[in-house]
């Protein structure tokens, strides 16, 4: 869903200024919900009788919660890609879902059990609004073929992570060491920030997200016209590609719930003897690697490319399910040594952070990317509101994961994500061509184009 693209749209380092209010748009906002995020089973299993008194909830009670939030959090995006479809468009509908999500973010700050459900209830309704149809407004830049869109993604992406990298340090300390309460405002203030850089750069957006009309006639041709057998193909090997985003994040998200609680619980967070690491910090982690080696991974898949090797998305989705996975590892490491000395080092975590990481720099930015260059124009957000539902259906099974490692044993999880996540990517590879062939050559041919 775009307009057409003007030639001589302003430039800011190779790319449209566009792409830079989209950026610090979805970094505030992302600050905002990590800020929460680094939060919510911490403050939910915080007992009731201390001096920053949570909810007072089991492990398995806050990841079961934490995994229904977190999968409404994305699900919502059918709905919003839905609203943005059919009647506001997608830069409307991105407005609505900020200002949804200031109200959510200041609810969420006041202090009972009510404001802290109604603010959920309002955070969920503003991702579903905001996160699907920002993203397509990102591809919304770009003409077809071009070949900044991949790099113009992974740049978006670092908005997402410096404020994911901010959040956890700075809403975590304070709603750890003074009040839950304080953090959840904090992460409110940075919302209210995001969506005043949204407004101010409406002038470098007019070109993208606005509602395609039956009122005009070219838009309702494209709106009436039926779908080729070639857009068909696309949509079914981006719902492959979905069942895929599913699995990843089912791996990946373990870091807010389960080994947010295992930082917390089991790790020796003892800084040299110094202070002690408020386990909420570790939130950062990915969000420093993401902000440091993105550039770099971009810059490789594309020299990758060059050299006329393999570099399709599902390629690219597969080889970071399988480093991913291969984080994992790591945790066992953690998990064996726990069981050895009663604690285990932070090195741990960190090392499985940083394969994570690259995983994630693998698959995501390229999902988002390949969503915009396969969706049929009509269904753009619809589309990529599937993919976050798929994101949200990922995250559901990430809090099932981890209440069953409460059974099962976190040696015995970590362990299966490693090999069983590995597999599915090598099968994936395996079975490469027959999937591109039903993108029908969408990735041929890129090209700079100014």
């Amino acid at each position: 869903m775009t307009n057409s693209i003007p030639a001589n749209q302003k430039q800011l380092f190779g790319h449209p200024v566009g792409l830079y209010i989209l950026f610090f748009t979805e970094m505030w906002e992302r600050f905002s919900y990590y800020g929460m995020r680094a939060l919510f089973t911490l403050f939910l299993v915080a007992e009731t009788t201390s001096s920053n008194a949570g909810f007072g909830w089991s492990n398995d009670e806050a990841l079961a919660l934490y995994g229904w939030y977190t999968m409404l959090v994305y699900v919502s995006s059918i709905p919003g890609g839905w609203v943005a479809d059919k009647l506001l468009g997608q830069k409307k509908t991105v407005m609505l879902g900020g200002a949804l999500l200031c109200i959510g973010h200041a609810v969420l700050a006041l202090n009972s059990e009510t404001s802290f459900y109604i603010g959920c209830l309002f955070i969920i309704l503003g991702v579903g609004c905001l996160k699907p149809n920002i993203s397509s407004m990102v591809g919304g830049l770009y003409q077809p073929k071009d070949e900044r869109r991949d790099l113009g993604f992974y740049i978006f992406y670092m908005g997402i992570n410096i404020g994911g990298f901010l959040a956890p340090i700075l809403c975590g300390y304070v709603g750890e060491n003074i009040s839950w309460h304080y953090g959840f405002g904090l992460a409110a203030i940075g919302m209210f920030i995001g969506q005043a850089v949204y407004m101010w750069g409406q002038k470098y957006l007019v070109h993208v997200g606005n509602l395609i009309s039956r009122k005009n006639e070219k838009d309702r041709e494209l709106l009436d016209r039926p779908l080729s057998k070639i857009e068909k193909d696309r949509i079914k090997v981006l719902l492959i590609s979905f069942l895929l985003i599913i699995l990843f994040w089912a791996a990946f998200e373990q870091a807010g719930g389960l080994m947010n609680l295992y930082a917390s619980q089991k790790t020796d967070r003892n800084f040299f003897g110094l202070f002690e690491i408020p386990a909420s910090v570790f939130q950062s982690v990915n969000s420093f690697f993401i902000i440091t080696l993105a550039t770099a991974v971009g810059a490789f898949w594309l020299k990758w490319r060059k050299k006329g090797k393999e570099s399709s998305s599902m390629f690219k989705i597969a080889v970071g399910m399988i480093i991913m996975a291969l984080g994992f590892g790591f945790m066992s490491a953690a998990s064996l040594q726990y069981e050895a000395n009663g604690s285990s080092a932070m090195y741990w975590l960190i090392l499985a952070y940083l394969l994570h990481t690259i995983g994630e720099l693998c698959a995501s930015p390229v999902s988002l990317s390949y969503i915009t260059k396969l969706a049929p124009l009509k269904y753009a957000s619809i589309i990529m509101g599937l993919y976050w539902a798929a994101t949200g259906l990922g995250n559901k099974v990430a809090g099932l994961i981890g209440q069953a490692s409460q059974e099962m044993g976190e040696f015995e999880i970590f362990t299966g994500i490693a090999v069983i996540w590995s597999l599915i990517g090598i099968l994936v590879i395996l079975l490469l061509k027959p999937l591109k062939r039903l993108s029908h050559g969408a990735e041929d041919g890129e090209t700079k184009i100014a």
